[in-house]
């Protein structure tokens, strides 16, 4: 059995898997000031943006549904205002996964085009697979470009990227408090994941923080998809390590290589101390590898 079989059936199988073996009960939601009136909320799963004031609660992104009522409970340390509105930065379930619960408290559920169309039907990716979510989990409104909310004293924009970690990828800028959620398209301190078949990119990656950087300056706060709360350092020392990646990996890919070969040359060496703290190269190459090559699952 060779490394790609294993690699593959690891994936399609680990999704269900961890979700078995997640102890929610455990998990605490940490509560993050960023601005004035924006904070961060860190659990399990992806950094939910929280937007706060007399207008209420604008939420960015829901980890997973078991957290839904941690979460809610987390809100109400900051604010008495109820939950209005919620945005999905792309449609993985560790950043979706309480659509159905918001959704049935009222909350209105927005996303860009292409994430609506993936959470109605089920997906399979390299990390497994996820189920569609019901009616009232999905979006109500969707958007093709950008959508501009006026909430909270801020104007907080929106904006879908070229595809990158999915094709639904989208930044969030609060303009007034300086602040941007770049849903998983930047991962402080990791190598992360991408959905390289649902139209993610490497490249993506690299072309969406290149648009990026001119927005930020050296008090921008950056609320990554995971990982703590970053600066513009660190999405540049970001951008450089997987651009770096994306150069090796295509090359070697177009010389012929086998996703083994690629692993056992070990092309990130000098980055795994950095960044293979939570996911390790093994693990992250071939992310990399299958935007470059097809995948052929065994």
């Amino acid at each position: 059995m060779n490394k790609v079989f294993i690699f593959a059936a690891a994936c399609l199988m680990s999704l269900g898997a961890t979700a078995q073996q997640r102890n929610f009960d455990a998990v605490q939601i940490k509560v993050h000031q960023v601005a004035p009136n924006v904070y961060a909320l860190e659990g399990e799963g992806g950094n939910i943006g929280v937007s706060v004031g007399d207008d209420g609660v604008l939420l960015i992104d829901d980890q997973f549904a078991p957290l839904t009522p941690k979460i809610v409970d987390a809100v109400k340390t900051i604010t008495d205002k109820p939950i209005r509105f919620l945005l999905n930065t792309h449609w993985h379930g560790d950043h979706t996964g309480g659509n159905e619960n918001l959704g049935k408290m009222g909350v209105i559920i927005i996303a860009h085009d292409n994430v609506y169309k993936r959470l109605s039907v089920d997906q399979v990716n390299l990390l497994g697979k996820t189920a569609a979510l019901s009616k009232v989990g999905l979006p109500v409104v969707t958007f093709n470009d950008r959508v501009v909310y006026h909430i909270n004293g801020d104007e907080i924009t929106a904006y879908h990227v070229p595809p990158a970690h999915t094709d639904g990828d989208s930044f969030v800028r609060f303009r007034n408090a300086n602040v941007v959620h770049t849903g998983d398209v930047f991962a402080s301190g990791r190598y992360p994941f991408i959905d390289s078949t649902n139209g993610g990119s490497v490249k993506g990656i690299v072309a969406a923080i290149d648009k990026l950087l001119p927005e930020l300056d050296d008090f921008t706060k950056v609320i990554p998809g995971h990982g703590p709360v970053s600066t513009k350092r660190e999405v540049i020392a970001y951008r450089n390590m997987i651009s770096t990646v994306a150069s090796r990996v295509e090359e070697m890919v177009k010389q012929g290589k086998t996703l083994e070969q690629v692993i056992a040359a070990k092309p990130l060496k000098e980055f795994d101390a950095e960044w293979g703290k939570f996911r390790k190269t093994d693990d992250f190459i071939p992310f990399v590898y299958y935007g470059f090559a097809p995948y052929k699952p065994k």
